[in-house]
């Protein structure tokens, strides 16, 4: 029998279709797995997204390093040539067309997402500021309770994503979880209508303050 190459799987050797280096029929190098392409400004979010679509996929080992590629004598080689080869199809399909041709030529998805990280997450200080900014100057105004919190959470979820969490299991991470949602509970009762100024008043006497959840809904149930 002779040998297989890295685009012909040996007949004998099959992979389960749990396995990561499996690929499902739906499968194909067009599929494009974000709503919103890469295009610099938004790596936080792109790359969020992404990591969701390849983790549903089973392939989030491909970006993150954690799938290595077998030796030649390695009989899974072609079946994980094949997957890599499709998360690299994935990635270039996922970012501006003048960001896919600067990493057209790269060999494996790793390298391809590592050069976006180091490329792009440069300019999360930027962003950063925005969402801050954002978040200050954001205002109930004509919206719903409901909307005005939904848009505040957003912010709050994606800024959450640019920070990296503490590494630390005493007592002083709580504190330091509970200090942010205050901050949270503040920014989202500043941002309402002078026509919830009682309830807010109710809210702040509270002891332990309610976190943005409840307060939220407080703020329903006073409606």
């Amino acid at each position: 029998m002779g040998e297989a190459t890295p685009n012909q799987p040996p007949k004998e050797f099959n992979v389960s279709p749990s396995d990561a280096l499996a690929l499902h029929p739906s499968d194909h190098p067009s599929l494009i797995l974000v709503a919103k392409l890469l295009e610099g400004d938004n790596y936080g979010q792109w790359s969020c997204s992404m990591k969701i679509a390849l983790s549903a996929k089973n392939k989030l080992g491909f970006i993150d390093g954690t799938i290595k590629m077998p030796t030649k004598e390695d009989l899974r080689l072609p079946f994980w040539a094949r997957c890599n080869h499709m998360v690299l199809s994935w990635i270039l399909n996922s970012v501006h067309v003048n960001i896919s041709d600067s990493v057209i030529y790269a060999k494996t998805a790793v390298d391809v997402w590592n050069d976006l990280h180091d490329r792009f997450s440069q300019g999360n200080n930027t962003r950063i500021y925005q969402i801050r900014q954002e978040i200050s100057e954001l205002r109930q105004g004509l919206e719903s309770v409901s909307i005005y919190y939904t848009k505040l959470k957003a912010l709050w979820d994606e800024l959450s994503s640019y920070r990296t969490p503490p590494c630390c299991t005493c007592g002083g991470l709580k504190n330091f979880s509970d200090e942010q949602e205050k901050e949270k509970v503040m920014q989202f009762l500043m941002g309402l209508n002078d026509s919830f100024t009682a309830v807010r008043g109710s809210i702040l006497m509270m002891n332990p303050l309610p976190d943005t959840r409840k307060t939220h809904a407080v703020r329903i149930s006073a409606m």
